[in-house]
């Protein structure tokens, strides 16, 4: 199947299990709409799978790895050699995301699209398109070959992940310098000044601030990326490790499996799915609300609102695992609670003035 197969054969949410589970959610013995976000996220879950009753057991956090040539620039604090240094160390359990994940008994798929460094790690799936993207200052990230492959791969992980069984999966990256080539593809896609959404990443001083943004200033001015073509704005000034994330994204919604949002550089990834295929913003759970100025913007125009605030700005995937513990406890609600009447020796009756109000 090409891309363009995919994205057509993307199908809307099921409308009638989502009604079902609505109407389930007014017997369930609370009152009506008093656990929020979590029945939202219910209903949403019963569109995706068909079912009104869901169980999330096998979560899988999907890493997207590479590297990106922007970082001669001097707009990274860290040395290209991290990314395969903590590619590797993912596999091991010790970094941020990977470490909160193996607590929680989340699986941890680690793949390289683009990673520069050499490295030695059995672990670390290798589709490789290319060692690291061009520098988007001076040339092009990749071509649109190469940005086509890279998304199709992350599509191949999720077909990977539904034929494991996986019930829900979440995108995270690594990779020195995507947050200064996925606010270039923010700036791109929605027309908005970078001097409004370029944030400090891993932390920079004044000067190399100054510069970043000027940086993606200057890669705008030169390619020209056009908002309304996602793969062009992708080839142009983004990276290996964002177009992965948005097939992910994209393929959770082929494959109908619920899909978390991690951060910045996670929604930016989304947000290109959702443009190429906007059936795709029903599969899509954000997690938590990143420092980065561009968070806010990419989330607002998915439609979506974060359920923590933590004030991170890890990446990785970080924030995954633990909105998998949020669909979880909304899926085990639904279903398990008792249901006014018999079930739970409650009369319903003295809401059902509150159930005509809303």
């Amino acid at each position: 199947m090409t891309l363009s197969d995919y994205i057509n054969s993307i199908s809307p949410l099921d409308a009638s299990s989502m009604e079902m589970m609505k109407q389930r959610q007014q017997k369930l013995a609370k009152p009506p709409g008093s656990l929020g976000k979590l029945e939202d996220i219910s209903i949403r879950m019963s569109g995706i799978t068909g079912s009104v009753r869901n169980e999330i057991k096998k979560c899988r956090v999907i890493v997207c790895c590479a590297d990106n040539g922007v970082t001669a620039e001097g707009v990274s604090s860290a040395p290209v050699s991290v990314t395969a240094a903590q590619a590797v160390n993912m596999t091991k359990h010790l970094t941020g995301m990977s470490s909160i994940a193996a607590f929680f008994g989340d699986e941890i798929e680690v793949v390289d699209v683009g990673i520069a460094t050499p490295y030695d790690c059995d672990k670390i799936i290798c589709q490789k398109v290319m060692n690291g993207t061009g520098n988007i200052a001076a040339e092009p990230a990749m071509t649109r070959s190469q940005a086509i492959r890279a998304i199709m791969t992350g599509i191949d992980r999720v077909k990977a992940a539904e034929k494991d069984g996986v019930d829900i999966i979440g995108a995270g990256e690594m990779g020195i310098g995507n947050t200064t080539t996925s606010t270039a593809v923010l700036s791109a896609l929605t027309k908005t000044d970078p001097e409004t959404i370029t944030g400090r990443g891993g932390g920079l001083t004044d000067e190399a601030f100054f510069k970043k943004k000027e940086v993606i200033k200057r890669a705008l001015r030169l390619h020209d990326p056009d908002p309304c073509d996602p793969v062009d704005v992708i080839s142009k000034v983004g990276g290996f490790d964002i177009a992965a994330m948005c097939g992910i994204f994209l393929g959770a919604a082929y494959y109908r499996i619920p899909a978390v949002i991690d951060g910045f550089i996670s929604a930016v990834s989304a947000l290109l799915a959702v443009r190429m295929a906007p059936l795709c913003a029903g599969y899509l759970f954000p997690s938590h609300a990143s420092v980065e100025p561009g968070y806010a913007t990419a989330l607002k125009e998915l439609g979506l609102s974060p359920y923590l605030q933590l004030d991170m700005r890890l990446g990785e995937g970080s924030g995954v695992p633990f909105a998998f513990r949020i669909i979880q406890g909304a899926c085990a609600a639904a279903a398990d609670m008792a249901l006014f009447g018999s079930e739970s020796a409650i009369d319903d009756g003295y809401l059902d003035k509150i159930r005509k109000s809303l």
